[in-house]
């Protein structure tokens, strides 16, 4: 039976967060082909976890090299690019027959960029993208042997812009097995919704954005509320709440599916952000049209119309997000709309089978797929001469400590 070591920077809430549930997929998927799974993180978010094998790790320790033997992994999955900085070079040292793969996310620099755009007011620029982060993540990608990349959109900007070897990407977005047929019909359906959790900036600028435009929905729906929920909810959030608006913070949301059965619309005017948003791929599962930004649609529905409205403008978003709410007809057409994008886009056979084929080829082949990406192997020395020396020297002080 084949090992996979998954190393985690938090342990996987899916019921929280778009990043945990796209983990346990991958671990489904990785189960499903009767690996041995072992999650490895120094993290402590035990309490919405899912129940997974899970063993603690130090950062910049030596005892992780003579775990890390003792698994014997097969493949190693990072979660993230930060995780591959800390522990890739101690799994090349200790493991280098491992096949060693990433999984984005989504592209941490092109969220930093379009963060910076909107925190000054303006587009985002070609020299925003080329930040920090952008060299730290690219190097990541480069020095693994395989990057598993959540959105069309980044696929291309990697392999078109940044003329990354597509032999070393792989887009896998969120999957979907079963397509099952709303069964909550329009009349049965009240309120609006949003959900996201609070740990990720983008949603805590999504809801300063409702509070701002939704006295413009209530004037022209003045019994209608919208109800905010997401994991991590500050005093800062709360102090949103507001019943004589009818703007109520819920906080944590137990039960996803059981939460947008009951709701009309969801509104997400997300105003940067990169990767797939959860909340929207939810919706569309759910019967739940929703009114969101070019950003939150982005890579979500290549051609196909969108379940709901695409609106940048407040004063688009607010028309759009009454006309939903109100128009039978429409909101039914844009649940038609949600079935087949998760047909064309999401559907797991479309995926699974080219992924064992690409994780087939590269372990038959793998010596020869790292000579092919030399820029791996350049930047795999520079890293075993540098954060390997840093590493070592940080273990070096905490021991005298």
């Amino acid at each position: 039976m084949k090992h996979l070591v998954i190393i985690g920077l938090v342990i996987p809430e899916p019921a929280s967060t778009a990043a945990g549930y796209r983990m346990m997929q991958l671990i489904k998927l990785f189960s499903e082909a009767n690996y041995t799974i072992t999650f490895l993180t120094s993290s402590n978010n035990i309490e919405f976890s899912e129940k997974i094998e899970i063993q603690k790790i130090d950062i910049n320790n030596e005892s992780f090299d003579e775990k890390i033997k003792d698994l014997n992994p097969d493949i190693v999955l990072f979660d993230r690019y930060v995780t591959e900085e800390q522990f890739g070079w101690r799994v090349s040292e200790n493991c280098p027959n491992a096949l060693k793969i990433i999984d984005t996310e989504d592209l941490h620099f092109l969220r930093e960029a379009r963060r910076k755009a909107f925190v000054e007011k303006r587009e985002t620029s070609n020299e925003d993208l080329i930040n920090d982060i952008f060299k730290r993540e690219m190097a990541s990608i480069l020095r693994c042997d395989l990057s598993l990349i959540i959105s069309e959109f980044e696929y291309q900007l990697l392999t078109e812009k940044f003329k990354i070897n597509p032999d070393i990407l792989f887009y896998i977005p969120f999957f979907i097995e079963n397509i099952e047929k709303n069964k909550t019909a329009f009349e049965e359906r009240q309120h609006f919704v949003s959900i996201g959790n609070f740990l990720h900036e983008p949603n805590w600028q999504t809801v300063l954005k409702l509070k701002s435009i939704w006295k413009n929905i209530r004037k022209e729906l003045p019994n209608v509320e919208l109800h905010i929920y997401g994991a991590y909810a500050s005093e800062k959030v709360f102090q949103l709440h507001n019943e004589k608006e009818s703007f109520l913070v819920k906080g944590r949301a137990e039960d996803v599916k059981l939460l947008f059965n009951q709701y009309r619309v969801l509104l997400a005017p997300i105003p940067f952000g990169a990767g797939l948003k959860g909340k929207l791929w939810e919706s569309m599962q759910f019967g739940l049209p929703n009114v969101t930004s070019s950003i939150g649609a982005e890579a979500m529905h290549k051609n196909l119309p969108w379940n709901g409205f695409i609106e940048d403008s407040d004063e688009g978003f607010v028309t759009n997000a009454v006309e939903l709410y109100q128009n039978e007809s429409i909101w039914n057409q844009a649940n038609k709309n949600a079935n087949e994008i998760l047909k064309q886009i999401f559907d797991k056979k479309l995926y699974v089978n080219q992924f064992w084929g690409i994780i087939s080829k590269i372990e038959n082949n793998l010596e020869a797929h790292r000579t092919e990406n030399y820029l791996g192997k350049i930047l795999q020395h520079h890293q075993l001469n540098s954060t390997k020396y840093m590493g070592r020297w940080i273990e070096e002080k905490n021991r005298k400590q």
